[in-house]
């Protein structure tokens, strides 16, 4: 199947950038096709492609879930999802021929008769191809299924393909604590090789994230400065002022540090931390983050009360709209431990950076969603301006935005017009919609392509899951085992009081 590109723009940077690096014919079959995954994120990413031309020349696409109904109505379903969530106006012509010949296979994931069915499926694409395509398995299901269908894949001879590639496409949570992610590490391996397996986080795939390191290492004017000599600090933050919404059976069993600061959160770090690879290959990029979460001072038992804080929303306004507490929530249990909100302190242990805090905090129902980086400088060593109506030289922060709005800025200290040499803050502002007259591309997007070419410079090894777990581990343990109830912050608001004793010196928490 071929997928001509639609509304290109050849001058635009971005267009240009979501590649026509060469992509093998491919069959992707996803595992959980009719859940919510699916639906919102990874249908509207492949019809995308399909619309800028960045799919292989054959693409195959195979659904499996329990849901019980035919190619035609999964191909139906999808449309649906596709036009509900594209972020784009899908073209009817683009979309019918992607969906034109698409493959559904119902069952229980641990039924061999699954296995079965997609065999054939594979294999007849392979035959209408005239030549073996490789094929990528894509795990979009709950975690407890993740070692069913690596077994079942290992047992019914899927994992290898003569004359081709086979990939497995793993997502988040990779585990619940480093005991479970090192017996999952140890279960895909005893049937994936290494260089087959995509470890996803999707935070990975945004464009600032990527620009971390554009910044950092294409820019003399930055890197000079990335030390401890300069750097006073680093706050990184991932703020949602949504509630867990229908989410509870999940968010009830993970909480605030399970599901963003083990991967989302720690990974952000690793591209601030990171030294500069050798070559911007995949093992080299994944050695040196590996390097950072090793050098992070490991929390214990005895520290965890000093470097971490946690949770739980209250009952607030968001918006304007009074809005329920956390145990108020449907499907929670009014005496849960859960936190909706989670802050740490970390220090890592290398030439760089140490003696630097660096501060990650992350909540549902704060004052905005926002996530960004925010590094911040030490301020000059003598400040002459302290005039009347002067707001005074405040140390430089560059802050690096993921969310809502892509971009960075850089504050300044500049004079305020006028006879009196009186300062203020200003700011530098690059913002990628203007810079680029473009929308962003979605993270699967990027990541989807990449597990097909299978680079695998935005996945996760399993060193670096490992690596992640150990930060995290002592401190899920302590929480565990320490009795309720939590603290609250109301709804709506900055997070928890208790999160201020964190920080050091004259550090505040950046306003949400």
């Amino acid at each position: 199947m071929t997928i001509q590109p639609l509304h290109e723009t050849p001058d635009n940077p971005l267009i240009a950038g979501l590649e026509r690096l060469p992509v093998h014919p491919t069959t992707l079959v996803i595992f959980g096709a009719t859940g919510d995954l699916a639906r919102r994120k990874l249908l509207p990413a492949i019809y995308n492609l399909a619309h800028e031309g960045a799919l292989p020349e054959r693409f195959n696409l195979i659904g499996s879930s329990r849901s019980d109904m035919s190619d035609e109505a999964f191909a139906t379903q999808a449309a649906e999802a596709i036009r509900q969530f594209s972020r784009r106006e899908p073209d009817e012509t683009v979309l019918k021929e992607l969906l034109a010949n698409v493959r559904y296979v119902s069952g229980t994931f641990d039924q061999d008769g699954v296995y079965d069915h997609i065999k054939v499926g594979l294999d007849a694409f392979d035959e209408q191809a005239g030549q073996p395509l490789n094929r990528a398995f894509y795990l979009s299901t709950a975690p407890e299924f993740f070692p069913i269908i690596v077994g079942q894949l290992g047992a019914h001879g899927l994992t290898h393909h003569d004359g081709a590639e086979v990939r497995a496409v793993i997502e988040k949570p990779f585990g619940t604590t480093l005991a479970e992610a090192r017996e999952l590490n140890h279960r895909v391996l005893s049937v994936f090789d290494e260089k087959q397996v995509f470890r996803i986080d999707h935070y990975l795939g945004k464009e600032t994230v990527q620009n971390v390191m554009a910044f950092r290492f294409a820019n003399g004017l930055f890197e000079p400065v990335w030390n401890r000599n300069y750097i006073d600090r680093v706050e990184i933050t991932a703020a949602e002022d949504l509630g867990i919404g229908t989410r509870a059976g999940y968010y009830d069993n993970a909480g605030a540090l399970r599901d963003l600061v083990q991967n989302h959160m720690l990974q952000l770090l690793c591209h601030v931390a990171m030294e500069p690879p050798v070559h911007f290959e995949a093992d080299e990029i994944r050695d040196e983050k590996v390097k950072v979460l090793r050098s992070v001072i490991k929390p214990t038992a005895d520290t965890v009360d000093d470097i971490a804080v946690r949770a739980q929303y209250g009952p607030g306004t968001v918006g304007g709209d009074s809005v329920p507490g956390y145990l108020q929530e449907e499907g929670v249990p009014p005496d849960s431990n859960t936190e909706t909100y989670a802050a740490i302190r970390l220090e890592i242990d290398n030439w760089r950076w140490a003696g630097v805090p660096f501060y990650l905090r992350t909540g549902k129902r704060l004052a905005r969603k926002v996530t960004e980086i925010a590094i911040t400088l030490k301020p000059v060593p003598h400040l002459a301006f302290q005039q009347d109506g002067s707001v005074g030289v405040r140390p430089n922060q560059l802050i690096l935005t993921m969310q809502p709005n892509e971009g960075v800025s850089l504050s300044l200290g500049a004079k305020i017009p006028g006879s009196r040499m009186r300062i203020r803050p200003v700011n530098m502002e690059f913002l990628y919609g203007t810079s680029f007259m473009s929308q962003s591309p979605e993270a699967y997007e990027r990541l989807i392509l990449d597990a097909m070419r299978g680079d695998a410079t935005l996945f996760t090894r399993n060193d670096e899951v490992e690596a992640q777990w150990e930060i995290c581990d002592p401190i899920v343990s302590k929480w565990e085992a320490m009795p309720g109830p939590l603290p609250q912050y109301e709804a709506g608001t900055q997070g928890p009081a208790e999160a201020d004793r964190l920080l050091e010196g004259d550090a505040h928490w950046r306003a949400i």
